[in-house]
């Protein structure tokens, strides 16, 4: 098993007890033929203060053995902890708690990165005025393809203030984006985590961070996000306990965000199909459904999707089935 190999200074600089300014996160689970890319992204790095953190959440492929060749070759510190399969947010909070960086960057394991994407973040965050610096949680940059397609939506400005939730509903910025947060703010706000639940939307927590904290959000691509390797991620999104997750972030913006109604009824609309959606898929039926709502305008859009969101969990029933057919 890998050991835990750290900073060898053993000094704690950085403010609170933190030993760098990036801890770069990176969970994984049987993705030891991707793993390299963010290996080799981590080596040729122009800034330099930062710790590579793995959570390896249960792999059986050999990943630990090729950390542990890693970790006797590399010049940057790489720490590995292994735990029994729990899911992604269940590594992410060990991860967060684990951290010795200040600032925390998840990079997932079969993607990468540019070799100034540490830099430039950092010099992003050290842009932000000193006095207004405990407003913010984060910077956010962009993604490109593996052949440099830039992906999803640019912001409104190419250096642009805001948060997740005006983005979103305000703005309509959609697509894959990469940043880091301030690992003492993650530690205030984990995961929230459904036992026997490995998939939960990361929406919940972005936009739970986004009531109370800003986001630097800026127009550069940072990361390198393959898409020929999601397939596995798309052939497991409609699992049982992944429909269970991903209900749970639209159940939260109709209860926590409804007051977007007026501005991004399209979007608020999806999420009331999703929700009903979703929740039929895991055995829920009306009565349910309403019954974990708390506003009447929540409870009435979910009453007119109904029909449309019991069609579509049909559907889901049937490629769940499909999928399950396919993997035996």
């Amino acid at each position: 098993m890998p050991k835990d190999r750290g900073d060898k200074s053993g000094s704690l600089e950085i403010s609170g007890n933190y030993r760098y300014i990036f801890t770069v996160f990176t969970p994984t689970f049987n993705r030891r033929s991707t793993l390299h890319r963010v290996y080799e992204s981590l080596r040729v790095q122009t800034f330099r203060d930062f710790e590579w953190l793995i959570v390896d959440d249960g792999s059986t492929d050999g990943t630990a053995e090729l950390v542990e060749k890693w970790q006797t070759e590399s010049d940057f510190p790489i720490r590995y902890v292994y735990q029994e399969n729990q899911g992604k947010p269940a590594a992410f909070n060990r991860g967060v708690q684990e951290a010795q960086g200040e600032l925390f960057l998840t990079l997932d394991s079969d993607d990468a990165c540019v070799p100034q994407a540490l830099e430039r973040l950092k010099y992003h965050w050290d842009g932000i005025p000193p006095g207004e610096k405990d407003k913010f949680s984060a910077v956010t940059v962009l993604c490109k393809d593996q052949d440099g397609k830039l992906i999803g939506d640019k912001f409104p400005c190419d250096v642009w203030d805001s948060d997740w939730i005006e983005s979103f509903f305000r703005y309509k910025v959609k697509g894959e984006k990469w940043g880091f947060h301030r690992t003492d703010v993650l530690k205030q706000f984990p995961f929230p985590t459904v036992p026997n639940v490995k998939f939960i939307s990361e929406g919940v927590l972005w936009f739970a961070l986004s009531r109370r904290f800003k986001t630097r959000f800026v127009n550069e691509v940072l990361r390198i996000y393959h898409t020929n390797d999601k397939a596995g991620d798309r052939l497991t999104a409609l699992t049982p306990t992944a429909l269970v997750g991903r209900a749970l972030f639209h159940k939260y913006v109709l209860n926590e965000l409804i007051n977007w109604w007026l501005l991004s009824p399209a979007n608020i609309f999806r999420s009331a199909v999703n929700f009903s959606r979703y929740s039929f898929g895991v055995g829920k039926g009306p009565h349910s459904q309403f019954s974990e709502l708390r506003t009447s305008i929540g409870r009435l859009l979910v009453a007119i999707s109904l029909p449309f969101a019991f069609a579509i969990s049909l559907k889901d029933k049937w490629n769940i089935a499909r999928v399950g057919r396919s993997v035996h």
